[in-house]
């Protein structure tokens, strides 16, 4: 009896980890193309273009939707109390007349553990 036991283990412990995954999904890496990660002093912001729109992630959590307008050059995202516009990786973030300087890169998935 104890070698049906270690058998079932074994196969347990088998099944579970290749139930595990291994790295990002399809849908997390297509997310992260089209995700830019920034920093203002010591802020983390997180942007996501995806269909005319730029959503931000700021580090308490709010999550704010800007809008695409027509531009000259560069980028100009917008919803009437925020503006988001820059070229680049180098972005303004414009709310109650006061300009944030943000530079940018192309976001990374965390590894797993």
């Amino acid at each position: 009896m104890p070698t049906c036991r270690s058998t079932l283990s074994l196969f347990v412990a088998a099944a579970l980890c290749a139930a595990c995954q291994q790295g990002p999904t399809k849908e997390e890496l297509e997310a992260a193309k089209n995700t830019v990660e920034c920093t203002t002093g010591d802020e983390r912001i997180i942007v996501r273009f995806e269909d005319a729109e730029a959503r931000i992630l700021t580090p308490d959590g709010t999550r704010t939707i800007l809008y695409q307008v027509p531009s000259g050059s560069g980028i100009r995202y917008l919803n009437g109390l925020v503006e988001l516009r820059g070229k680049g990786m180098e972005l303004d973030l414009i709310r109650e007349q006061t300009v944030r300087r943000l530079i940018c890169k192309p976001y990374e998935i965390p590894k797993k553990e």
